[in-house]
């Protein structure tokens, strides 16, 4: 069993695919085919799989591990979460571009510096990608994740900054605004999903 010191979620079971042990996987990586470049995937609990064939369906991938023999064996693995860890992956080419995991966690400052609060995850409902925040204790305050909501990203600083204003959070006269309401008016960020693309 091996535990990975900081793991990324880089795709999720499905159901069983046939009755030769194939599974249909939801992957986070740009190319669902992509998620065989990283070597072995392994569950939280340190089960390890490698991936010996891999072909897209859709949006998913039908994987066969070498793991899994037949139907039974996959039956028992639908919502089995496969991670890799983070230095697997390659950094991004981009400096406007940020993997979701390390986007997760950091802390939430305004103009001033003053921390807010901190990130709980990155949400895309189809509109463009959105930060979900805890602030001030209160969880679910979601924002745009574009330029003008969110000037600043340093993820070695182990923080972004955010502009109130054009995040929603407050009016020009500084007046609450409601939570989560993108402007839609500036170019999106970049944040990449787990695996990004290769």
């Amino acid at each position: 069993m091996t535990r990975l010191e900081n793991p990324v979620q880089m795709a999720v079971i499905g159901a069983p695919h046939g009755i030769k042990g194939e599974l249909r996987v939801k992957t986070y990586t740009g190319d669902p085919e992509a998620l065989g470049d990283y070597g072995p995937l392994y569950t939280q609990d340190g089960r390890s799989f490698e991936i010996l064939s891999i072909r897209p369906a859709g949006n998913m991938a039908v994987v066969r591990f070498a793991e899994v023999k037949d139907r039974n064996a996959a039956e028992a693995l639908t919502g089995t979460e496969l991670f890799i860890e983070r230095s697997m992956l390659p950094e991004p080419e981009e400096d406007d571009e940020f993997y979701h995991a390390d986007l997760m966690g950091l802390a939430v400052r305004d103009e001033t510096g003053a921390t807010l609060g901190k990130v709980l995850a990155v949400q895309n409902f189809g509109g463009g990608d959105i930060l979900d925040l805890m602030i001030g204790g209160r969880k679910g305050v979601l924002i745009p994740f574009t330029q003008a909501a969110v000037p600043e990203v340093s993820v070695a600083g182990g923080f972004i900054r955010i502009d109130p204003v054009a995040a929603g959070l407050a009016g020009d006269d500084d007046e609450d605004a409601p939570d989560g309401e993108p402007s839609g008016t500036d170019r999106p960020r970049g944040p990449k999903s787990a695996g990004g693309n290769r």
